[in-house]
């Protein structure tokens, strides 16, 4: 199974079902996000600390609606994480998964620095992706796995490669995928940097645009711009769009995939759980 939403059918999936508002409202629901640095979000945290990240994006928007539970999103994406790393931390697998109260979704999103990193990753990857929804399945019994692609990162192919073994893995174990690839790149047709963070070492900004660049954006050597501030002045220097790290914009096109794919799983849910309740027990 295939997953992808847009804004607009965010906003029906949202709005589905409200005749029920007035139906008691389960427990809250527990959402676990695990993946890279594209999942936690390092750059907008440090710059931007008071803003709206991933998990609150998800929170938020599922908040508005009075029939959907009350959500808490769990964000343990750790920079340069791959599915190997996690197995090989004990203590960071016990704390983020194992020490949990009991999960009802976790959300998996890897691959990009496994295809840089992993030997042989068309056959290690997807082993080590296998091994590691066991012991989810595992520990976490009640959880349901979703299993996200990667966005728009590297080149074409190789972006494909990576998503093709992510819908490999998830045919195989019999899970969920949600695209977050293709809205995305529909983002980009926008703006082909519009999603993305911008990072350059200060020794490469022309030093006649030191003085526009805002002091909170300087860290260390490095600068650091999650939007479209300076683009005027530095679009042709080399490498100043070359990092593919979502900004804050990037986030809110994953949130709303996310939280999307929630709503429609939570009323699911209900409905079908409403029916059992509705259902006179059979005499044994």
């Amino acid at each position: 199974m295939w997953i992808r939403f847009d804004l607009c059918l965010l906003v029906f999936l949202l709005a589905a079902g409200q005749g029920d508002a007035q139906d008691a409202k389960p427990g809250k629901v527990r959402i676990l996000l695990l993946g890279d640095s594209t999942v936690i979000g390092t750059f907008c945290r440090d710059l931007y600390p008071k803003a709206d990240h991933l998990e609150d994006v998800v929170r938020k928007l599922l908040a508005t609606e009075p029939d959907l539970a009350p959500v808490e999103v769990l964000n343990r994406g750790v920079n340069g994480d791959m599915v190997s790393l996690l197995l090989a931390r004990p203590r960071r697998y016990e704390s983020d998964v194992v020490k949990q109260p009991p999960l009802d979704f976790i959300f998996l999103r890897y691959g990009l620095n496994d295809i840089r990193h992993v030997k042989d990753f068309k056959t290690e990857f997807p082993a080590s992706y296998k091994k590691l929804i066991a012991r989810l399945r595992a520990d976490q019994p009640k959880a349901e796995i979703v299993l996200e692609t990667v966005i728009p990162f590297f080149s074409d192919e190789r972006n494909r490669t990576i998503n093709d073994h992510v819908r490999a893995v998830a045919a195989a174990e019999k899970l969920p995928v949600l695209d977050q690839h293709g809205p995305y790149a529909a983002g980009l047709t926008k703006g082909p940097n519009m999603l993305f963070w911008r990072r350059l070492p200060l020794k490469d900004v022309p030093v006649k645009y030191h003085a526009l660049i805002p002091p909170e954006s300087i860290c260390g050597d490095v600068v650091h711009v999650g939007d479209n501030l300076l683009d005027v002045h530095l679009a042709k220097v080399p490498d100043w769009f070359k990092d593919r790290h979502p900004n804050l914009a990037g986030y809110q096109v994953l949130g709303t995939q996310l939280a999307g794919y929630l709503a429609l799983r939570l009323r699911e849910k209900a409905k079908v759980e409403k029916i059992q309740k509705s259902t006179p027990a059979t005499p044994k």
